[in-house]
């Protein structure tokens, strides 16, 4: 029986990585006579796997990624005014209004109250507080936990702190390896919301066939399928 239901935050209830494509083209158009745009994208990957574990993930993790990439590609040679506007799109997307994907709130409100709900995300504390206070969504929620990053470990923890354990609760989220795969090695169940968008560091595998594995195609579905689950 299911009593705790994690949410993730960014592309699941909240648009996130399209800002992050916005702004990757704009800082391709800075660098273009210094780098192709496939071998800048490349280029710019690699420092932001490299640099996760000193700066988290984040708007203020891939500014300085994107800082540092374009001094490596320039050999140095980096104009200030190309850094200030770097600097200057990411305080823009620290800024961005928040905006619902469709059928987040309703679904969140249909379901509180009758689950306990955990709002499990990871990112730069301050801007996801932001985020979740722009929502709307915030009084909803029974317990919010921002994490540096999301692991088996760390739903283990979560679901005992605010639920009956990984047992009895589930995930949903965009993500496979961050908010599907590790509830389930947890012991838990992993809901599978895709996204137009996902971020190359977040790309997995789907568990095609396991037990406590769900793929919907909305949000909206999610009732229904804890209905099946119940039944």
């Amino acid at each position: 029986m299911i009593t705790t239901i994690g949410f993730d935050a960014d592309d699941t209830l909240w648009q996130n990585e399209a800002y992050f494509r916005l702004t990757q083209d704009r800082f391709a158009d800075l660098l273009a006579p210094y780098a192709a745009p496939d071998h800048l994208h490349d280029r710019l990957l690699a420092a932001e796997r490299r640099n996760i574990g000193a700066y988290g993930f984040g708007v203020k993790g891939f500014t300085l990624s994107m800082i540092e990439t374009a001094i490596e590609v320039t050999e140095g040679r980096v104009p200030a005014a190309v850094i200030s506007e770097l600097l200057g799109a990411g305080r823009a997307m620290l800024d961005h209004p928040v905006e619902l994907i469709d059928g987040a709130q309703a679904t969140v409100a249909a379901l509180a109250g009758a689950f306990r709900l955990v709002l499990v995300t990871k990112g730069d504390l301050l801007h996801q507080e932001r985020k979740l206070a722009q929502s709307g969504l915030g009084d909803l929620f029974d317990a919010v936990e921002i994490v540096s990053d999301k692991t088996a470990e760390t739903y283990a923890r979560v679901f005992a702190r605010h639920g009956s354990g990984p047992a009895q609760a589930l995930m949903v989220g965009n993500s496979l390896k961050s908010d599907v795969l590790p509830p389930i090695e947890a012991g838990g169940f992993g809901v599978y919301v895709p996204h137009g968008l996902t971020w190359a560091l977040e790309a997995a595998d789907e568990p095609v066939g396991h037990p406590r594995y769900a793929r919907l195609d909305s949000l909206t579905g999610l009732p229904g399928h804890l209905a099946a689950l119940a039944g």
